[in-house]
């Protein structure tokens, strides 16, 4: 599948610092100690009602980790899928009358156009799931294989009583998993099911359902295997990073972890699980199913796309919080005042910055310390403090490199 373009990085003097984020499965902040190549998989979008802030959010905090490594000289193997065959899908092509394909395609041709203007920088491989259907259903096999999976009514699940280390990203109890698990799509209580927690490797043809030929029979992939597949194709076991938003925590990364486990025989399938905080509208997560969104697409329209990423960034990527209005204003306010700083023949020393924001950065990507490290700069540029004649070129770059923002 296509992805979309790059913009330039400049090239900042010196090295950047050792990247520390939060890992969800450790509990804490921890060291990222990629190799000379960085291995990141971040779960893509189901392509439709694409693009909210939401997703900005998420996928802005992964590009801010691609940035940091690369600062650091790592080169960087990313990954992403586009889950372009499923449930809710065919529901909202149903409901709506236009072909599933089709759908699908216009929101991912959407998504890449928000992506594109926001400066992400994009995956190396971005994987259709309809791309790698036989590829899910090989490793569905090998699972079987292990003794891992079973069938009801013609479905193949994973059987949790085979996954030795379930539970290991998430740290929930059983009673938390039951819930999350009925509320994000699973079947806890399915009939012919050998445990609630045991979830779909296979869906066996439905009629008037999209399916794909199988050892299985006719169908099409689960959710979770498809990640699983695409991470273990195009990265192996053992990978840096597997990100994504919060709410993919339980089930879709604990499940995922648990099938490369099993697979594999090898853990972590992840060295870290990196996950952004959600983003909420009038005190309501913003999400499909409310309706509750804010378009970036509309955003864009009205406003500089550097200032929407300003927004964002405005914010600590494990945050969660509200979208309101004036936080745009807020960064067109800010640009512009970097803007200008950028401009002057001079400013205080642009080294002493850089060290700032890399700390900031290497520190669990802190954003807001990073801005106000760059507002302080533009205001004493502003005030006519310093006369470093190499400093507004400097800050230029730094931002661009580190913070993904064009002054």
């Amino acid at each position: 599948m296509r992805s979309w373009s790059a913009p330039k990085i400049p090239s900042l003097p010196g090295a950047g610092l050792p990247l520390r984020l939060y890992d969800t499965s450790a509990r804490e902040i921890r060291e990222t100690t990629p190799g000379p190549t960085a291995l990141m998989y971040v779960c893509g979008i189901t392509p439709y009602d694409a693009t909210h802030l939401g997703h900005a959010n998420t996928y802005l905090a992964f590009d801010l980790v691609n940035r940091v490594w690369r600062d650091a000289g790592h080169q960087v193997r990313f990954i992403q899928n586009a889950t372009d065959v499923d449930d809710p899908l065919l529901e909202r092509a149903e409901q709506t009358g236009v072909d599933w394909r089709e759908l699908a395609e216009r929101e991912i041709e959407l998504f890449r156009s928000d992506m594109d203007a926001l400066r992400i920088l994009p995956p190396d491989e971005y994987v259709g799931v309809t791309e790698v259907v036989d590829q899910v259903a090989a490793l569905i096999g090998r699972l079987k294989d292990k003794g891992a999976t079973y069938e009801v009514d013609g479905d193949v699940y994973f059987s949790v009583g085979a996954a030795p280390k379930f539970g290991a990203v998430s740290g929930f109890s059983e009673e938390e998993m039951l819930e999350l698990f009925a509320e994000r799509g699973g079947d806890p209580g399915r009939e012919g099911k050998r445990h609630p927690l045991d979830w779909l490797l296979w869906r066996a043809e439905r009629p008037g359902e999209p399916s794909w030929p199988s050892p299985f029979g006719p169908g099409r992939p689960g959710w979770h295997v498809e990640c699983t597949t695409i991470a273990l194709n195009c990265l192996g076991s053992g990978f840096d990073v597997s990100g994504g938003g919060s709410d993919l925590i339980f089930p879709h990364h604990e499940m995922g972890a648990s099938e490369g486990h099993v697979a594999t025989g090898e853990w972590p399938f992840a060295k870290a699980y990196v996950h952004a905080g959600m983003v909420a509208l009038d005190g309501e997560k913003m999400s499909k199913s409310r309706g509750n969104l804010v378009f970036v697409s509309k955003l864009r329209a009205a406003h500089d796309p550097v200032a929407v990423r300003l927004a964002l960034l405005a914010h600590h990527y494990r945050a969660d919080w509200e979208w309101t209005p004036d936080q745009i204003e807020t960064a067109h306010g800010r640009l512009a005042r970097w803007r200008s700083a950028v401009e002057l023949p001079a400013g205080p020393d642009g080294q002493a910055l850089l060290r700032q924001v890399r700390e900031r950065m290497a520190d669990d990507l802190d954003t807001p310390g990073a801005l106000a490290a760059v507002d302080a700069w533009a205001a004493r540029a502003s005030a006519g403090e310093g006369d470093d004649p190499e400093a507004p070129a400097l800050v230029r770059a730094i931002a661009d490199a580190l913070l993904g923002v064009a002054l």
